[in-house]
């Protein structure tokens, strides 16, 4: 996998929302591909954040100019999923472990984004196995979802090579993207385990160079 191919992904959940505009167009300008939404409701996972107001709002600035990646941590994501594709999200990734992912993942391939399933950290890596042929991205979770600024669970590496090995044998055009706890020291365990998106909030947002940050990530190995 060459340096171009690692993709990085700065989850706005750790940018300064009061000034949002200004710290995705940073970003963007640093050098990240996607731009990541963390969309929590308080059942799925213990924590409330963004909707479909805050993407519909990023879409309108960025759309075209960056790729937007909702990531719904939420109950029921066939409700929704259509709306989020409205709203702007180029991609929109739902966890095996709620019901109603396979509905939801037509619904989003139905309304023109691509769509991904996510595997929390106990969810093992056959769970992807029957969507395989209508999802451009699996999201491996490193920390158990709802939480920004968690540690990197090492122990879930062996998934994230055991992802790469069936999407290589298999010739598959779809993104492995890795969602936490990712720096500069953990970026490198994560690209080299196969991962070709990075997730990263605290990494870049709380740096003081994005540009910095963002190579810096996406040069470990």
């Amino acid at each position: 996998m060459s340096e171009q191919t690692v993709k990085i992904a700065p989850s706005i959940l750790s940018a300064d929302f009061g000034r949002l505009s200004d710290e995705i167009a940073s970003v963007i300008s640093a050098g990240a591909e996607w731009i990541h939404f963390d969309v929590m409701d308080g059942h799925f996972v213990p924590n409330i954040s963004v909707g479909l107001p805050v993407l519909e709002s990023v879409a309108k600035a960025f759309k075209g100019k960056t790729t937007l990646d909702a990531h719904l941590m939420i109950d029921n994501p066939e409700r929704y999923a259509q709306n989020f594709v409205l709203a702007g999200a180029d991609i929109v990734t739902v966890h095996t472990e709620c019901g109603g992912a396979a509905e939801a993942v037509r619904i989003i391939r139905d309304n023109g984004a691509v769509a991904g399933v996510v595997l929390k950290p106990a969810t093992p890596a056959e769970a992807v196995l029957p969507y395989l042929d209508v999802i451009g991205v699996i999201l491996v979770m490193t920390v158990e979802p709802g939480f920004g600024g968690q540690k990197f669970q090492s122990e879930q590496l062996p998934k994230i090579r055991k992802l790469r090995e069936l999407i290589d044998a298999q010739g598959l055009d779809i993104e492995l993207e890795i969602d936490g706890g990712i720096n500069a020291e953990t970026a490198g365990l994560a690209i080299g385990a196969g991962a070709t998106v990075l997730v990263a909030g605290n990494a870049v947002y709380k740096s003081a160079d994005y540009t910095e940050a963002i190579k810096k990530l996406r040069s470990q190995r």
